[in-house]
């Protein structure tokens, strides 16, 4: 028995004890590594180069999301030599300052796509997107072929972006105001080949 009457096998026989003891060494671990993120810049600031989603990424973001490609891909690269001999630049925290959830992740069946930006052209991505053993023989990612029937839902973008600014994603007026007539008449094949296309081309 310690001087505060304390003893492990009074904790450790008291469920209600051992809870709040849990729970404040929960709290005193989180606030020492999460509270100082919030003054980094590097964590809290657009690397350079890094532009918020224009209407159309945006969409095809929303696509990625609901198609749960996040399941199969990371888009996080570790700063090991085999991830960016394979990958490229290693990800950032800056880099995803405008992503609401963000999309590292750890899972990979397919590969990484932090920098698939702009290695392939569009026709490929749609191609591959509508089967992809079109392209790859051996691969078993799904098709997704109804994309290139779907039209973009233009009218639920402006009120999208509003609740991105307020979380802090700098859309001006006339981008919330225009974002419905941006993605007029584009496909969800589109939108997701348009956000493909630009992840990871802000870090060189």
């Amino acid at each position: 028995m310690n001087k505060t009457g304390l003893s492990h096998e009074k904790i450790e026989t008291s469920n209600f004890l051992m809870i709040v003891l849990i729970l404040l060494v929960l709290l005193g671990g989180g606030l020492i590594e999460i509270v100082p993120l919030f003054f980094q810049t590097s964590t809290t600031q657009p690397a350079p180069g890094v532009k918020p989603y224009t209407a159309l990424q945006l969409a095809g973001r929303d696509v990625y999301v609901r198609e749960g490609c996040y399941n199969c891909h990371s888009q996080m690269i570790r700063p090991f030599r085999a991830e960016t001999l394979r990958y490229g630049h290693y990800s950032v925290a800056g880099e995803s300052v405008y992503d609401h959830p963000f999309q590292w992740g750890s899972k990979r069946t397919g590969p990484d796509l932090a920098r698939v930006g702009e290695r392939y052209s569009d026709d490929w991505h749609r191609i591959h997107l509508n089967n992809p053993r079109d392209l790859v023989p051996e691969s078993n990612m799904p098709a997704y072929p109804w994309l290139l029937a779907n039209q973009v839902d233009a009218a639920s973008l402006p009120s999208h972006l509003k609740a991105l600014r307020t979380a802090g994603v700098p859309y001006t007026d006339e981008q919330i105001n225009t974002a419905a007539k941006e993605v007029q008449g584009k496909t969800e094949m589109d939108a997701l080949v348009a956000y493909l296309q630009v992840l990871g081309t802000a870090l060189k």
